[in-house]
């Protein structure tokens, strides 16, 4: 039997904790859990070892954000045998085929050594609509995958391709974590996703999304919900490390230069001293930032220690 392992970050997740890994139990395949806790201050570590002593439980001595505890789990379960990694946020749970319908889908692929990333369709907290980042992703595919279109006249396909899903519900072979590997412990809290499925494309892999497979994710709906006071902003810097953009580091600091001049010129000062500090930021890092665009570019196990 394949063995499933579905790791969950924890931080402060009293709210969910219960829906969350009670729903792993219904899963009609068994699978596994391993929960890493970012020093949760709620009782969440307690919750957990008293009310699911089945979960291999991991307690992070500091909050190590999502992407280095994620890799601390995707480590244990590889130790373990596994041969599919479910990332599932803590805001998140499963219905009882979620899990059952996207096997379904990878073992009637015709080419499994292209899969990726597969992800179920994800419906908000209320359970009567999308996430609207699920939305948002869908219509960015629209030439690609035509799946509004095949929503509309009810003729779905079993599985879709696209080019982006945030990680609050992947399912990763085994060989995709041998080839692209783990999260890039260059970033904290967000964004790392999206630094993951540029080495995913750059290694050739496909994300599908599966629509006869359901999960909720419980995550605030507005699409600018990252607070930048609270956590950086690394958009630029993840298109400087994105092994598919070629001199991309040269690029970036160009076209800040030009957007200095120009928001200085009209007396847009204040932008204009933003991105000045954003050019020093990102060449005071440029020999950090090329060692990891090539690291990044290497297939194997990045990041992890397996």
């Amino acid at each position: 039997m394949l063995s499933i392992h579905v790791i969950i970050v924890t931080y402060n997740a009293m709210k969910w904790a219960e829906r969350c890994f009670t729903s792993l139990k219904h899963s009609s395949l068994p699978v596994q859990c391993i929960a890493i806790d970012n020093g949760s201050s709620d009782g969440t570590q307690e919750y957990i070892k008293n009310h699911f002593p089945e979960v291999h439980f991991i307690q992070s001595e500091q909050n190590l954000g999502f992407g280095k505890a994620n890799n601390l789990g995707i480590e244990t379960a590889y130790k373990k045998g596994a041969d599919f990694f479910y990332l599932m946020n803590q805001d998140a749970w499963l219905y009882e085929d979620s899990m059952e319908k996207l096997l379904e889908v990878y073992h009637s692929h015709p080419n499994k050594e292209e899969i990726g990333i597969i992800s179920p369709i994800h419906i908000d907290g209320t359970e009567k609509k999308l996430d609207i980042f699920l939305d948002k992703y869908i219509a960015h595919n629209y030439e690609k995958t035509r799946l509004i279109s095949d929503l509309y006249f009810q003729t779905l396909k079993p599985y879709y391709e696209i080019s982006f899903v945030n990680a609050a519900h992947w399912l990763l072979p085994k060989k995709t974590i041998e080839t692209v590997g783990g999260f890039n412990p260059y970033f904290f809290h967000y964004g790392e996703d999206n630094e993951y499925v540029n080495r995913l494309h750059f290694h050739r892999k496909k994300i599908i999304l599966v629509p006869g497979s359901k999960v909720v994710h419980d995550g605030k709906q507005s699409l600018g919900k990252v607070d930048y006071t609270r956590y950086k902003d690394l958009s630029l810097e993840t298109k400087i490390i994105n092994p598919n953009l070629p001199d991309a580091l040269k690029s970036e600091k160009k076209a800040l230069l030009q957007s200095i001049f120009k928001n200085s010129a009209s007396g847009k000062l204040r932008i204009s001293k933003q991105l000045v500090e954003k050019y020093k930021k990102i060449s005071a890092e440029a020999d950090i930032l090329s060692k990891i665009r090539t690291e990044v570019s290497q297939e194997g196990p990045t990041f992890l220690k397996i």
